[in-house]
């Protein structure tokens, strides 16, 4: 093909095969270097397991290279956080309206059948056990060294880094131009444990996203095809570093999280907790994302993101869609596709890395209060009161492409409209005493509510016009 370009993907995880398919649907010869040996051949694979949440975003990505139903089928489908109280007693909180959920999926199953996917491209290529070791930003070169320390030399038209939060690529990039960066490590870390069926049976509700708030610290657990919960202890550091013996860790548990031992299991928690490290959570922005026509980093590697909004994977997969879209838009031009992007995507990271790190304080203690909940019916309310208007800011990342930054920016003009209806309201109900102190009779005061209910409810419609579409 006249326009058969050749590309150098840098990381064959989930962003990476992904992108692979996209490119390789256009006719561009796709070469993948991964540092780890194929995950296929591996009975355990070291690195992050924690489960995916795959939404909207996600779902979309994968529709456009004709992988949605093959993933959506090997997931479950989760229609609510279930939340489970100190004193054992659950409570569910919806997503969304009843035809709206995420799905929880397996990493390694889903990385494993985007690796398969890619495979069946004749222009890609897989080269796994290869580290990023240097590049030639000027002339578009690149040096992998393999496991026996040999060099393999690519020139390439674009090199996509696509190898996580501590990517080569990126730092290589850091080192050869002005390319501005920040990193966060939260003081929580992470364990993760197993719930084992009952009877062969799921042993908890299963169409939900089960959470034990406790504030400074939660737990989660995701159903798995296999009737399992992945389940992810979320604390501090140093409440995992006092934990030092058995009794220790069961006292903790059964002091935090009592419903939940007898479903891990009191030889499992002791033997996970003593032998298993916390791992970290990291948030990493920079920016730009590329160097020229021919280099630029995507996923994680551009965006990493704590994984308390579900967004980590959805993000990455919607960075496909975007680059593509430009590459059309563009015409194949990278000197105008790569800045573009850099532009476009970076201004949405960047409110999503912020969502992800708010929604960890949401998760393991905002569900716990009142006025949480009272939001989130207010919201339910106003929805379906002003359904082409009014969309819940969970909704609009969850549930729509809606770029992430509108989707901030949106939430803020709600939540001003609603400070003013509290102040409507409060003047009406003063309004209301008013009229009856006076001695004013009952038809007169329902005539005057229901007139001002009016105007409250055509100025709540003006202004949602006005100030959120």
């Amino acid at each position: 093909m006249e326009n058969t370009k050749n590309v150098v993907i840098v990381g064959a995880g989930l962003v990476g095969s992904l992108n692979a398919c996209y490119l390789a649907k256009r006719g561009f010869n796709v070469k993948v270097y991964e540092r780890r040996p194929d995950i296929r051949t591996q009975q355990h694979v070291k690195g992050r397991s924690i489960n995916l949440a795959l939404s909207c975003r996600g779902r979309e990505a994968l529709k456009m290279v004709g992988l949605e139903e093959t993933v959506v089928h090997n997931g479950i489908p989760m229609r609510a956080r279930m939340i489970h109280d100190l004193d054992g007693k659950r409570h569910p909180i919806p997503y969304g309206e009843k035809d709206q959920y995420i799905m929880s999926v397996d990493r390694r199953n889903l990385n494993e059948l985007l690796l398969n996917a890619a495979e069946k491209h004749d222009n890609i290529e897989f080269v796994f056990e290869h580290k990023l070791v240097r590049c030639n930003f000027e002339s578009g070169q690149a040096e992998f060294e393999g496991p026996d320390k040999s060099i393999k030399t690519e020139t390439a038209d674009l090199f996509i880094g696509c190898d996580g939060a501590f990517s080569s690529l990126r730092n290589l990039m850091m080192r050869a131009t002005r390319l501005n960066y920040q990193q966060e490590y939260i003081p929580h870390g992470y364990i993760e444990l197993t719930i084992q069926p009952t009877n062969n049976e799921f042993a908890m509700e299963v169409n939900y996203l089960h959470i034990w708030p406790r504030n400074e610290y939660m737990m989660i657990a995701l159903p798995n095809q296999d009737k399992t919960y992945t389940t992810t202890l979320f604390m501090p550091f140093k409440v995992f570093e006092s934990l030092q013996t058995e009794d220790d860790i069961i006292e903790f548990f059964k002091e935090n999280y009592p419903d939940a031992v007898p479903l891990l299991g009191e030889g499992h928690i002791k033997q996970t907790l003593i032998t298993t490290k916390a791992q970290s959570l990291i948030s990493v922005k920079c920016y730009p994302y590329h160097i020229g026509s021919n280099w630029l980093i995507m996923g994680d590697a551009a965006h990493a993101m704590v994984p308390f909004y579900g967004q980590g994977m959805n993000a990455g997969f919607e960075d496909c869609i975007v680059l593509d879209e430009l590459m059309n838009k563009y015409d194949l031009d990278f000197s105008q596709v790569l800045p573009a992007y850099t532009e476009k995507r970076h201004t949405d990271a960047t409110a999503i890395c912020d969502l992800a790190m708010y929604n960890y304080i949401e998760m393991r203690s905002a569900v716990n209060s009142k006025l949480f909940l009272l939001r989130k019916k207010m919201d339910n309310f106003l929805q379906k009161l002003f359904p082409n208007s009014w969309i819940p800011l969970y909704t609009m990342v969850s549930f729509t492409r809606t770029r992430y930054h509108e989707c901030v920016a949106r939430r803020a003009k709600q939540d001003k409209i609603i400070q003013y209806c509290g102040y409507i309201f409060l003047l009406l109900a003063t309004g209301g005493v008013v009229v009856m102190v006076k001695g004013v009779g009952t038809d007169h005061i329902l005539t005057t509510v229901t007139d001002r209910f009016s105007q409250l409810y055509s100025y709540i419609e003006t202004t949602l016009h006005k100030f959120i579409l």
